[in-house]
């Protein structure tokens, strides 16, 4: 499967504005993920974030959707308004029936997440629709490991607290406007690679700082579970790291 650019977003006609622009008055799609949760052998919770994070990854870099592609025209709708994510999960049944609909399953070392092209809000396929929404939580057995500092980390608003459902869009949020700042050749290396990445939550003297270095951050609408303006992700990607932002250029910013 080949490489797949798409041109960033420019800042200011960014699909994550907190207040209203133009693209909220575009028809609204929404990009699902459902997470495989088995009673008996749920994932674990970093790795589940990390999974959904690679899933949005995949999709977007995915020769399906640019130029002449079966998902390109969704993806183009989906991307010239907010670009909204929603987490469901699934077991037995419920994700055999997913799995049969169009769209990438990813795995994690515990974790299974299958990313569909984005749909309307109100159009959900009904194997879909029925699955649950709110509510999805998960553990980590043991702590994760430090993070690999020459890796991309998306790093977590230590303050906040969010389900595991919610953390994994936010964790997606957070992968794509990395994956908006980098060049074609930095995406294509990532591609390459995997799209090896983690997911940590920031000490809070180190979330400080991150928000404060040109990265970009991921700051949420609040239509769930977190105030509005609320800054839940900053991506950290070497590649952004060694381009800094210099004096009076703010940091690439979004909104659910």
């Amino acid at each position: 499967m080949g490489f797949v650019s798409e041109d960033p977003t420019p800042v200011s006609d960014s699909p994550f504005r907190s207040e209203p622009s133009a693209r909220d008055e575009a028809p609204q799609f929404v990009l699902p993920l459902v997470v495989r949760i088995e009673k008996a052998e749920p994932p674990a919770r970093t790795d589940a974030l990390e999974t959904a994070a690679r899933a949005v990854l995949t999709i977007l870099a995915d020769e399906r959707s640019a130029g002449a592609g079966e998902w390109a025209g969704a993806m183009r709708d989906w991307q010239d308004a907010r670009i909204r994510k929603v987490v469901r999960r699934a077991r037995r049944a419920e994700w055999r029936r997913a799995e049969a609909l169009p769209g990438i399953t990813v795995t994690g070392k515990s974790a299974e997440v299958r990313v569909f092209p984005p749909v309307p809000l109100d159009g959900w396929p009904k194997d879909l629709a029925r699955l649950q929404v709110s509510g999805t939580d998960l553990d980590d057995p043991e702590p994760p490991v430090d993070a690999d500092p020459a890796a991309p980390v998306l790093w977590l608003n230590p303050d906040l607290g969010m389900s595991a459902g919610k953390a994994m869009a936010q964790a997606g949020h957070a992968a794509q406007l990395a994956w908006w700042e980098l060049s074609d050749g930095e995406r294509a290396a990532w591609h390459d690679a995997g799209f090896p990445l983690a997911v940590r939550m920031a000490e809070p003297a180190r979330w400080s700082e991150l928000t404060g270095i040109g990265l970009p951050l991921v700051r949420d609408a609040g239509f769930t579970e977190i105030a509005p303006g609320s800054c839940t992700v900053v991506a950290d990607h070497p590649a952004l790291r060694r381009e800094p932002h210099g004096p009076g250029r703010a940091a690439p910013t979004r909104s659910e």
